[in-house]
């Protein structure tokens, strides 16, 4: 394989100006972008963090940011979905806790086609599992098969997954807390249309119905006592919190980028010159320019850390808080600073806005980290 990182990131950055031209259809309509994830297999793309035994090209969090922050850029719905599929190849790669069966069900899949995976762990009454309630989705023995009935909520990308790691508790004497790969064309499978949120529209995060799905009784991922709290690796959760940023700061650079432009050529008959020499809007500018720097610093600063394998703890939550909020200030900045026309739906502003907000519903959210920071700073005064 003769293709380097840097290669693949240039790739990600050619498709996403080719993706930004159809994603004010795609958030207009909620269309799913399936042909995005067509021209990201044929890229190579769709196995960047997989392993090279694996015809991936091994990235790390170092590498899938860049590729993540240059998609978002161009369309974000379709980088989520990429960012959620990076995760899971993460956890088969790096962390190996996934039987060998099930992990070369997934890789072969991968190397073969458009064959993407993400988690399906919340619910309509509990939410996600983050809140610490137990799923209400059971898988009951049923001789050598699994029978899997639920209902799961906000399923990113499911259109285009060909399985999902499913939470559910068993029914055996002891019950378990387990993740099963189900394959999304199973019978009794089926999708709820029910995602029509102002932004990252075309994420299509709809529900599922599992009615008497049937498994084979080796395809469980992982286990644990359903009695004990969910069990999170610190790098995977800052694998996952750390694209999750990445996508959100895609947002932002595509604001500060359409802002950037107008400030330069926006020339009122009052003023005579481009609205970029008011003082008030440099000022405005270089509030994004720092808040964009400091998104990218932090981002950096997590994926190194974890591409070398250094404890990380509760970092990547932090990271992820202070990326988000920092790109729905800039969007919200720029909306400010291009005045009316930053309003027209046609100037785009106002959807990498919607964006934005959007990223304050994803669990566990800003509150609930900054209670969890709190807790371990009490804790340790002993």
């Amino acid at each position: 394989m003769t293709e380097t990182i840097d290669d693949l990131i240039g790739k990600a950055k050619n498709l996403a100006e080719d993706f930004s031209r159809t994603a004010a259809h795609h958030d207009a309509t909620g269309a799913f972008p399936f042909e995005n994830f067509d021209r990201l297999f044929e890229a190579g793309l769709l196995g960047l963090v997989s392993g090279r035994d694996h015809g991936g090209h091994g990235g790390g969090l170092t590498s899938a940011l860049a590729v993540i922050s240059e998609i978002a850029r161009g369309e974000p719905s379709t980088a989520l979905v990429l960012a959620m599929h990076y995760t899971s190849h993460f956890t088969i790669r790096r962390l190996g806790k996934w039987p060998r069966h099930l992990a070369e069900r997934v890789l072969s899949a991968n190397r073969q086609g458009v064959a993407l995976i993400n988690n399906a762990q919340a619910e309509p009454r509990i939410g996600s599992p983050a809140h610490g309630a137990l799923p209400e989705t059971i898988a009951r023995r049923d001789g050598d098969r699994w029978r899997i009935s639920g209902h799961k909520s906000y399923v990113t990308g499911i259109p285009v997954l060909k399985w999902v790691s499913l939470l559910a508790i068993t029914d055996e004497e002891e019950p378990r807390l387990a993740s099963f790969l189900v394959p999304t064309d199973a019978a009794g499978f089926r999708i709820e249309k029910s995602w029509n949120a102002a932004g990252m529209h075309a994420t299509a995060s709809d529900d599922i119905i599992l009615e008497d799905v049937s498994i084979a009784i080796d395809d469980i991922i992982e286990s644990q006592p359903a009695t004990e709290p969910i069990r999170r690796n610190e790098h995977a959760a800052a694998f996952f919190f750390g694209l999750l940023g990445a996508v959100y700061h895609g947002v932002a650079s595509a604001a500060r980028d359409r802002v950037l432009a107008f400030a330069s050529s926006h020339t009122p008959a009052s003023l005579g010159t481009p609205i970029a020499t008011v003082p008030r809007i440099q000022d405005g500018l270089g509030e994004i320019e720092v808040r964009l720097a400091t998104n990218a610093r932090l981002l950096r600063s997590l994926g190194e850390d974890v591409d070398a394998g250094r404890p990380v703890g509760m970092d990547g939550m932090h990271v992820r808080h202070v990326v988000i909020d920092n790109a729905v200030a800039i969007t919200s900045l720029a909306l400010e600073l291009a005045g009316n026309p930053g309003l027209n739906r046609d100037f785009q502003l106002e959807r990498h806005h919607r964006d934005a907000i959007t990223a304050r519903s994803h669990a566990p959210q800003s509150h609930m980290i900054r209670t969890i920071a709190a807790r371990n700073a009490l804790s340790r005064l002993g």
